[in-house]
């Protein structure tokens, strides 16, 4: 056990994580900060969040802090939530010291014993995220060698890799995710592991799979972590459509690319699957994935348009403007040109064309995007029925106008009267 003393930002939460413990010590309670809070801590960063886990059981830190501050979210397996009684903090989760019976459904313990915190440390995932710090005296209580993988820049299972997996599947895209954003290696026999259970990821649901999937798409080093889940197997359970041995280095050129384009998982998303798919099954793959991952209709349709608009997209300076404006005013137009932007540092003809398109995006919106000419009630007005000529009518006379073709209400009404 090795105790060092890291900096605690104090902020709103840090301040409340503390008065979490001390009101557990008071009360005579064993009290440490734990998981991946003192993760962060040690590596220098500054936590998002504070968890606490404690000697107390779940009944008496209800009694402690009241039932009507706390929240009873997981007290069949140690957990419940305490509020801030001022509303100036985020919740902290304050977990009994445990240790955990089978995982006969890959995901939750069958049955929890209450313990202590050397015995609470061997059950978590990773020896980064085993650690607990005591915030009132400032010292890292450290069983399973967290600090020293930190040092050594590695993700490791803490016991068993074998053991660890076979509680949470989830856990081998955890401890890819993790590597990619701290820039760590898979420790060999943790990664020997997840190559073994590889497979049985696919009893994971598709929201959990999905999750992990875009936080690690998120990552710096995302053209390592879909290797990482190639080489070991786990790509084949998220997106066997793929056919990575012809496809791996193109996609890891796009993946790479895209890392200075922006953070949208979407777009990177869409970067692996149009850098590893044919065109004629990128639809068909999309609905399948979103089926499997449960994305949500936003995120689907986002991908889906980045996809499609890219053929406009890279001709755009070419194509009249009513074909190109449409998709500039696109809620997901973002998504887009990341896209674009990714595939421009190998095609670097599209650079320019990206500058050209984030130019237009720069215009003021009455510039890129003019009110009509002509409304339905322009059409109305003139004794026309709302139809599928109607509508044509208004599309057309929309094109013209951004085409620069017709130039007020005048000329519209002149050339609908044609």
């Amino acid at each position: 056990m090795k105790c060092v003393n890291p900096q605690v930002p104090e902020t709103a939460n840090s301040l409340f994580a503390v008065e979490v413990v001390q009101r557990l010590r008071t009360a005579h309670f064993e009290s440490l900060w734990a998981g991946g809070c003192v993760r962060d801590l040690v590596m220098g960063n500054s936590p998002e969040d504070y968890d606490v886990a404690t000697s107390a059981t779940p009944n008496e830190v209800r009694e402690l802090f009241g039932h009507r501050h706390t929240l009873s979210v997981g007290a069949a397996f140690g957990v419940i939530v305490v509020l801030d009684r001022r509303g100036g903090a985020d919740p902290v989760e304050v977990a009994t010291f445990r240790t955990d019976a089978t995982y006969s459904d890959g995901r939750r313990p069958d049955s929890v014993t209450f313990s202590t915190a050397q015995e609470d440390a061997q059950r978590r995932d990773f020896t980064i995220n085993g650690m607990f710090f005591d915030p009132l005296s400032g010292k890292i209580i450290d069983y399973v060698e967290g600090q020293v993988d930190i040092h050594r820049g590695v993700v490791r299972a803490i016991g068993l890799a074998d053991a660890r997996i076979a509680e949470d599947k989830l856990r081998m895209l955890r401890a890819v995710r993790f590597a990619a954003r701290f820039g760590f290696e898979l420790e060999s026999q943790t990664r020997d592991a997840i190559q073994r259970h590889s497979a049985s990821l696919a009893v994971v649901s598709g929201e959990r799979i999905a999750i992990e999937v875009q936080k690690t798409l998120q990552t710096s080093a995302v053209a390592w972590a879909v290797d990482t889940w190639a080489s070991t197997g786990l790509l084949q359970c998220i997106v066997p459509e793929l056919a990575w041995a012809e496809a791996r280095e193109p996609a890891l050129q796009m993946l790479e690319a895209s890392v200075h384009c922006g953070l949208d998982w979407r777009a990177r998303m869409a970067a692996l699957l149009l850098s590893s798919l044919d065109a004629s099954r990128l639809d068909a793959a999309l609905h399948t994935l979103k089926a499997r991952l449960k994305w949500s209709s936003n995120d689907f349709h986002a991908i889906q348009f980045a996809l499609r608009s890219q053929h406009v997209l890279e001709e755009a300076d070419e194509r009249p403007w009513s074909q190109v404006q449409p998709l500039l005013i696109q809620a997901d137009i973002g998504v887009s040109l990341e896209l674009l932007a990714a595939r421009s540092q190998s095609e670097t003809e599209l650079q320019a064309i990206v500058r050209w398109l984030h130019e237009r995006l720069e215009w003021p919106r009455e510039h890129l995007d003019p009110p009509p000419l002509l409304t339905g009630a322009d059409l109305i007005g003139l004794g026309l029925s709302p139809g599928p000529t109607f509508r044509t009518a208004l599309a057309e006379a929309r094109a013209l106008q951004l085409d620069g073709k017709l130039l007020d209400k005048a000329d519209a009404l002149a050339w609908l009267n044609m």
